[in-house]
C-alpha cells in the first residue's frame, strides 16, 4: 500500500496564544506533524518550543524563513485581528493553505481581500471559532437539523470572559489601568473591542443554526468603561423576517467562563416553532423543552467523532478527501457573520438600525 501522506504545518504569529491549543491538535493528529513555528518574539514561543520538544531547527523570529525552510502545506495564523489580511496576503502566495485563527477579520474589506488572496494562490482558507467544537453546540446542532424543537426562529447568545487582559483566577485582581489597556492590541482600534472579539462567534454560529439566512436589519450599541479606546460590552439585535435574535458580548463578566460559568451562562438559548434549546458552553448537557416535554428534559451532549473533534482534524480531512469545508469553519459562513459584524459596528457608531451591509 501506498504510504499516506503526512501533512506538514507550521505556526506563525503567536499574538493570539491560541495558537498553543492549535498547536496541540497537529501534535496529536497521526497524520501530521510540526515543521516550524515563527514569532518575533521567542518568549512567546517557549510553551510550544517544551510541550513538542521542537529542536532550534524548526523555531524561528523571521516567519519568511520558517515557510522557505520548512515547507509547510497548512499554515496556522493566530495574529492580532486588526492584521489578519495582510498576513493572509503575505504568506498566501507560498502556496500553502491557511488556518487562521478567529475572528475572521476586523472588518469585510479585510476578509474579501484574504478571499481574494486565497483564491489566487489557488488553495483553501478555513476560519477556526473555538466554540464550533464545543458538544453543547454541535448536539444543539444536531437535534435542530432532526427536527426537534420544529423551524429556528430565535437565536439568543450571551459570552464573553473578564477581559482579555484581566486575571481571570483572581476575583480581588484590580482592573487593568487605562494605560495597560491601551498598551495591548485587544484596544487596538483596528480589530479591538468585545464586540469583534465575540460578536463574531455568535453570528457566525448563529448563520450555522440558521442554514445560512441572513438577518435583513442590525440593532446594535455599545458600552465600556470612560477612555477605552473599544467597547467593552456589546448588545446586538438582529431581525430574520417577524422574529428577532439577540447577541450579548462583554469582557466584564463577573467569573471567568473557564472557570465558572458567571450569570447570564454563556452560550445558546435557540428557540424554535415546537421548542427550545439551551445549549451552554463547557457544559455536558443540554436542556431541550417541545410540546410533549415543556417541562423539559436534560440530554446529555454528544461524544465527538472524527472528523468532527477539532479544526485541525476536520481541515486536513477536507484536504484530504475533497470535501467541501462546511459550517462555521467555512469562508461561506464566516464571511456572512462578517456582514453582520460590520453592519453591527456601524449601527454602534451612527445609533441607529442598519440593513445587512453586502
Amino acid at each position: 500500500m501506498p504510504v499516506r501522506k503526512k501533512w506538514r504545518v507550521a505556526g506563525i504569529n503567536f499574538d493570539f496564544r491560541h495558537m498553543d491549543h492549535l498547536l496541540s491538535y497537529v501534535h496529536g493528529h497521526p497524520g501530521a506533524e510540526i515543521v516550524g513555528i515563527s514569532h518575533t518574539d521567542l518568549v512567546e514561543m517557549q510553551t510550544s518550543i517544551r510541550e513538542y520538544k521542537l529542536p532550534p531547527e524548526k523555531v524561528f523570529t523571521d516567519w519568511q524563513a520558517c515557510i522557505e525552510q520548512t515547507k509547510p502545506d497548512l499554515v496556522i495564523l493566530c495574529p492580532a485581528s486588526g492584521a489578519h489580511a495582510d498576513w493572509v496576503e503575505r504568506v498566501a502566495p507560498y502556496g500553502v493553505h491557511v488556518l487562521i485563527e478567529k475572528p475572521f477579520a476586523a472588518n469585510l474589506a479585510q476578509a474579501d481581500r484574504m478571499i481574494a488572496a486565497m483564491k489566487k494562490s489557488r488553495r483553501r482558507l478555513a476560519i477556526n471559532w473555538p466554540l464550533a467544537w464545543y458538544p453543547p453546540h454541535l448536539t444543539a446542532y444536531r437535534l435542530l437539523h432532526e427536527g426537534k424543537i420544529g423551524d429556528l426562529q430565535e437565536v439568543h447568545f450571551y459570552d464573553g470572559n473578564r477581559g482579555p487582559i484581566q486575571d481571570h483566577g483572581n476575583l480581588a485582581a484590580p482592573e487593568p489601568s487605562l494605560v495597560t489597556k491601551k498598551a495591548s492590541w485587544f484596544y487596538e482600534a483596528n480589530g479591538g473591542g468585545s464586540l469583534i472579539d465575540y460578536l463574531g462567534y455568535g453570528v457566525t454560529l448563529a448563520t450555522w443554526f440558521f442554514d445560512g439566512r441572513k438577518p435583513t436589519e442590525i440593532t446594535a450599541v455599545t458600552g465600556g468603561a470612560k477612555g477605552v479606546p473599544v467597547d467593552e460590552q456589546s448588545v446586538t439585535i438582529a431581525r430574520y423576517g417577524e422574529w428577532l435574535s439577540t447577541f450579548h458580548t462583554r469582557w466584564s463578566t463577573f467569573t471567568s467562563p473557564w472557570l465558572n460559568q458567571p450569570q447570564p451562562k454563556c452560550g445558546f438559548i435557540l428557540k424554535g416553532t415546537d421548542g427550545t434549546i439551551a445549549n451552554y458552553d463547557y457544559e455536558t448537557t443540554i436542556r431541550l423543552q417541545t410540546r410533549n416535554h415543556p417541562e423539559g428534559k436534560i440530554i446529555p451532549v454528544d461524544k465527538l467523532k472524527k472528523p468532527l473533534c477539532n479544526p485541525v482534524q476536520y481541515f486536513l480531512h477536507c484536504l484530504e478527501t475533497g470535501a467541501p469545508i462546511e459550517g462555521p469553519i467555512s469562508v461561506k459562513t464566516g464571511r456572512i457573520g462578517q456582514q453582520i459584524v460590520d453592519t453591527a459596528a456601524l449601527s454602534a457608531k451612527t445609533k441607529r438600525p442598519q440593513k445587512l451591509l453586502k
